[in-house]
């Protein structure tokens, strides 16, 4: 049986899925949302998060047997028949557990359209002789951000959109306080985001560097500061990034992020 649960429920920290809370951490954001369906069983053995238009996730205890696992998703796929998913995200196993349970209802196949290496850094290495400092992105800054924020989304999902696209965003991720910079010389040269913050982890996400200032350690020393700071805090920084992406995998090993397992972004067709 199937019941709700919400941002502070139990089972969100019970050690089945804190052994794995990297791999899952945006469950804790979509938790938060009062608007999205959040489902977990009452032995606490599986957790379901969706919200409107974007990718259910689903997480699935490691202790649960092969039966009990099948015997499950089969019944919360029969459960979200027609909700017009559009796809799953999870282990590679736990998505494509749900995606064929769920294709055999529905008629629909599925394709994995990113697959992503999760990381946490419990300690980090700090690179040396990077010039620059780190400073909170401002008011400002609005247009800077919008186009970085731009030339990210080109680089991670291939959108090609103009950067006036992105003021809302831009301003959004400024107001938050979580958005800086990298300095040199009085230029701003890289960006880091802090997108989220749980009990235990906060996730990093839109780190960018223009082409034109690359391979000079720009983004490793973002990196590398927020999560000094976030570490003297007692928080664990974490991320995701595209398995497809060799360099951003080595930038961030490099600073100190130690990866925990991969996720899959199966979309239906």
């Amino acid at each position: 049986m199937f019941v709700s649960f919400g941002p502070e429920d139990d089972v969100l920290h019970s050690k089945p899925f804190t052994e794995e809370e990297v791999e899952y951490n945006l469950i804790h954001l979509i938790a938060g949302d009062q608007e999205s369906m959040r489902l977990k069983t009452e032995e606490d053995d599986l957790i379901f998060a969706h919200t409107a238009g974007r990718n259910s996730w689903l997480w699935l205890s490691p202790e649960l047997a092969e039966e009990r696992r099948r015997s499950l998703v089969g019944e919360l796929a029969e459960m979200l028949v027609d909700r017009g998913l559009p796809g799953v995200t999870g282990t590679p196993e736990t998505g494509r557990l749900f995606a064929e349970a769920y294709g055999k209802l529905t008629g629909k196949s599925y394709r994995v359209g990113m697959r992503m290496e999760a990381y946490h850094c419990p300690q980090v290495q700090m690179p040396h002789g990077v010039s620059g400092s780190l400073v909170q992105a401002e008011a400002g800054d609005i247009p800077l951000v919008a186009g970085y924020l731009a030339g990210f989304a080109e680089d991670a999902f291939g959108i090609r959109r103009a950067p006036e696209e992105f003021t809302g965003n831009s301003e959004a991720c400024i107001e938050s306080g979580r958005l800086y910079l990298w300095m040199d010389q009085g230029q701003p040269v890289s960006m880091a985001n802090l997108a989220h913050q749980s009990r235990r982890h906060m996730r990093m996400n839109e780190v960018f560097t223009p082409r034109e200032f690359r391979k000079r350690g720009y983004a490793s020393a973002a990196v590398a500061e927020l999560c000094s700071q976030l570490l003297d805090k007692g928080i664990t920084p974490m991320l995701y990034a595209d398995a497809a992406n060799p360099d951003s995998n080595k930038v961030y090993q490099a600073v100190g992020f130690k990866r925990t397992g991969s996720v899959a972004d199966l979309r239906f067709d």
